[in-house]
């Protein structure tokens, strides 16, 4: 069935609680394992179908954040998410204290009460309020992003489409283009530190509610982190500073040598060779083509996935007025479909959109017959490995896409993939600093964030956009506003993904065996659970990151960058 004719209808959160405590009061009398399997499923149907309205609401609405329908639903689940968090929570408290639950446990696994005790602490009757406040805030910076009406010479661009004129060849175009970008963050600086500032307090508020200092433990919980800390953290991105950023400072200087450039400005980052970048082949449609050949290609298991994906227009790919900004992959679980939302732009970044997300989706295609409903998804860090591996995964086919310029691409993909990581501890950091300091002014936000960037991107050179020079850049990252410390997820994933592309280059047999069982396990395990069973090292070891770059680096060094 066409994702255009799933059907949608706002659920009934009364009708909703009073099934579900039904099916409480049953499991509670209940000893039999059979039959507590059952009322579990019958849990799991229920909470399925709303999770399915949800993500069929939000995925319309963000494709087209002006329809007015739409709009009101993601109205409507701002306040219904916290009460549907409030309903799970009673069902995870029965499951955590039943008699039974040691059987249950051997039956469903432990991550299942693992989840359920991180979730019960993230969760209270008292602020329920404040989780809905919360939910609104976040759609505001949304759909604020959203209505971005970029002009360039009369032409309307939006903070997706916009990227293509970021990285064209002509430095004025480039320059103007980014300028412009930023013009839009500083001409709604004001609303988007309020925005901010009601987000942190509130969090902040959440936080002391439930019993916790601040909000840093909850952020935590809330990411379902059951085995690494805060302090592992740390240790973690302490190793990106003293092994990435020498190697990302020589990747600039060496980036400024192939340009022909004094200064590599932030304007000139995303512009990486004197010909122009590796820019895909074909239209959109040609694109999935290509893509349904590599997936065909690259497994029996991709092949299925990818028909799957296509015949039941589960992608919404292209950029357009109106729709959100980024990409993400979601899963409709009624109908066992994942869904791909990006916004192409005629640049490399539809490729590795397309790649990543495709990721994402063919790990969840690939486990949605759990029983558990819990283990559809692991933990975001463990997600990102299956995404930001595939994208290694599919380099082999990287001349459908680019014909003679593949290994322009392979080169700059990899570099992208080192200088993230500085970005993304850097991230990380900043939100630590914020919520130990939830009462600082927006001033003094700017300035932490100048500070650590300072720390991790020494590089940049922002001229005289006072903005940017003020540190008002961390105002584009939505993970901030909207998912507070997703985003270290990605920088530890990339350690996981690196050691499949070493892997994947000693035998891709090996490699994709580890990788499709990784993906099958879904979340039926935890993060560094799930690192050991893919024979993957963990990135908390110390020493670790510095040996697996190292291999990435003699690659970088081996090519010839001044022939692109």
């Amino acid at each position: 069935m066409s994702f255009h004719h799933y059907t949608y209808q706002r659920p009934n959160m009364e009708q909703f609680s009073t099934k579900i405590d039904e099916l409480l009061a049953l499991f509670e009398r209940e000893r039999s394992i059979e039959e507590l399997s059952r009322i579990i499923s019958r849990i799991n149907a229920l909470k399925s179908n709303f999770t399915t309205m949800y993500n069929i609401a939000y995925i319309r609405h963000t494709t087209n954040t002006t329809d007015k329908f739409y709009e009101e639903e993601n109205a409507f689940f701002d306040i219904a998410v916290p009460q549907y968090d409030a309903i799970n929570n009673r069902f995870y408290k029965h499951l955590i204290k039943h008699p039974k639950r040691q059987q249950l446990e051997e039956k469903f696994g432990s991550q299942l009460f693992r989840l359920a005790a991180q979730n019960l602490k993230t969760f209270s009757e008292e602020i329920l309020e404040d989780l809905e406040e919360e939910n609104k805030l976040s759609s505001k910076y949304i759909k604020l992003k959203a209505t971005a009406k970029i002009d360039i010479e009369g032409k309307n661009y939006n903070l997706s489409s916009i990227y293509a004129l970021e990285v064209d060849k002509n430095r004025a175009v480039r320059k103007k283009a980014v300028e412009k970008k930023w013009t839009f963050y500083e001409k709604n600086q004001k609303e988007i530190d309020d925005i901010f500032d009601q987000l942190v307090k509130i969090r902040h508020q959440i936080a002391q509610k439930l019993g916790y200092e601040n909000f840093i433990e909850l952020g935590y919980a809330r990411m379902n982190r059951t085995d690494y800390n805060e302090e592992m953290v740390k240790v973690f991105r302490q190793e990106v500073l003293e092994h990435i950023v020498p190697i990302a400072n020589t990747l600039y200087k060496r980036q400024a040598k192939r340009l022909n450039l004094d200064d590599l400005y932030y304007y000139d980052e995303n512009f990486q060779f004197p010909s122009g970048n590796a820019k895909p082949l074909g239209s959109p449609e040609q694109i999935i083509e290509m893509a349904s050949k590599m997936y065909h290609e690259l497994s029996r298991e991709t092949a299925t996935f990818f028909d799957f994906m296509i015949e039941n227009d589960l992608m919404n790919l292209l950029a357009k007025d109106g729709k959100a900004t980024g990409g993400y992959c979601t899963f409709i679980e009624d109908y066992k479909a994942p869904f791909i939302f990006s916004n192409f732009n005629g640049t490399s970044a539809d490729i590795d959109v397309l790649t990543h997300e495709a990721g994402h989706a063919f790990q969840v295609f690939s486990s949605r017959d759990s029983e558990v409903l819990e283990y559809n998804w692991p933990t975001y860090e463990a997600c990102e490995i299956h995404s930001m591996s595939m994208e290694y995964f599919a380099w082999p086919w990287m001349e459908l896409f680019f014909g003679e310029q593949a290994d322009k691409y392979r080169y700059a993909h990899m570099v992208s993939s080192l200088l993230f990581l500085p970005y993304g501890v850097a991230i990380d950091e900043f939100q630590h600093f914020i919520y130990k300091n939830p009462y600082i002014c927006a001033e003094d936000r700017h300035e932490a964030w100048r500070q650590i960037e300072q720390k991790y991107l020494p590089h940049k050179k922002y001229a005289d956009n006072n903005f940017l020079t003020m540190g008002g850049y961390w105002h584009k990252q939505s993970h901030i506003f909207v998912t507070p410390f997703y985003y270290i997820d990605y920088a530890l994933a990339s350690v996981g993904a690196f050691q499949f592309w070493k892997k994947d280059r000693a035998s891709h047999e090996c490699a994709w065996a580890d990788y499709l069982r990784l993906c099958q396990a879904g979340g039926s395990r935890s993060f560094l659970e799930l690192i050991s069973l893919a024979n993957l090292e963990s990135p908390f070891q110390k020493g670790m990151l510095q040996t697996i770059v190292k291999e990435i680096e003699e690659w970088l060094l081996s090519i010839d960058d001044a022939k692109f």
